[in-house]
């Protein structure tokens, strides 16, 4: 957990001080380009509904706002939202999201900054190089947002792809710390695979060599697929250079993503997909908001529970 040293430098401190200390989860919604369609269609609308990106795009951009402005959704149990760079981009009530979230929800904005995966090679697949992820970083802290993230993914126990996802995460986190800005980093562990623990320990011991590395002003925080072994990753959550440690659903439903986060003592959540499990754009604004209010409710007591 946080060295309040370290987050209070870092950025605005009241949101440093959320991030690092209270009690809640972290809303994932960042749906990029390639997820977007699979997103709507879970929410009802299916791709029929649009004939450009920019259409699909105002859609995801209304479910996020729908979801954003529900009662259900503040900063007393969701502390934390990662934004697509679409809706950082847009507005809530013509306030820039951002801005909303936290003046209006209380809720502290990330920013996925990632630009999709490359193909698979070592049992890893390796983020894309982020084009113009300085400019984007200069953009993200204008608009004030404390931190971002970025996801990459393990397909497999192997050593050689682990040690080269984890170096690029950490690589980018330390351009993204540059500009004062809190990295997310997540190397996403597949659910399916069948060496998925084998996996994991590999995964740990090369995230706590480059925490190790790290100077003593820095912190990062972790978004990890729920392990296999409970309690796992508490040498991680208990490490002096991370300020939080999050998980992921990763597929599972929300059900068993709760079950297994209250096996992990310090962990919360960060649900994208177990999150909006539910709701429905047909929905009336009552039944809508009494859907994420049971959805919120739960991924915030699995959260506590752990």
């Amino acid at each position: 957990m946080a060295n309040m040293d370290i987050t209070m430098t870092l950025g605005n401190a009241d949101m440093a001080r959320q991030m690092s200390q209270k009690a809640g989860f972290i809303a994932a919604l960042d749906q990029s380009g390639g997820s977007t369609p699979k997103a709507l269609r879970q929410y009802g609308i299916e791709e029929g509904a649009w004939s450009t990106d920019e259409e699909m795009y105002g859609l995801i951009h209304d479910m996020r706002a729908r979801i954003i402005k529900s009662p259900a959704f503040s900063g007393e149990k969701v502390i934390g939202a990662i934004l697509f760079e679409r809706t950082m981009d847009g507005a809530i009530d013509g306030i820039p999201t951002a801005e909303y979230l936290w003046t209006k929800r209380n809720v502290v904005p990330f920013l996925k900054v990632d630009k999709g995966l490359e193909a698979g090679k070592d049992g890893v697949q390796l983020m894309k190089p982020i084009t113009g992820l300085e400019a984007l970083l200069e953009r993200a802290v204008a608009k004030g947002i404390f931190g971002t993230k970025m996801r990459s993914v393990v397909d497999a126990a192997n050593p050689a792809g682990i040690a080269e996802i984890v170096a690029q995460q950490f690589e980018v986190g330390k351009q993204i710390l540059s500009h004062g800005l809190m990295p997310i980093i997540e190397p996403e562990v597949t659910i399916t695979i069948a060496d998925k623990a084998e996996a994991e320990e590999i995964l740990r011991a090369e995230i706590l060599k480059h925490l190790d590395a790290l100077p003593a002003s820095q912190q990062v925080m972790l978004k990890l697929t729920l392990p296999e072994k409970a309690n796992f990753y508490k040498p991680l959550v208990d490490h002096p250079r991370v300020m939080r440690v999050v998980a992921l659903s990763g597929g599972y439903s929300r059900e068993e993503a709760c079950r297994k986060l209250g096996e992990n003592t310090g962990i919360i959540a960060s649900f994208s997909r177990a999150l909006t499990e539910g709701l429905s754009a047909k929905q009336s604004d009552a039944d809508f908001d009494k859907a994420l209010g049971h959805t919120v409710e739960a991924v915030c007591e699995a959260s506590r529970a752990g």
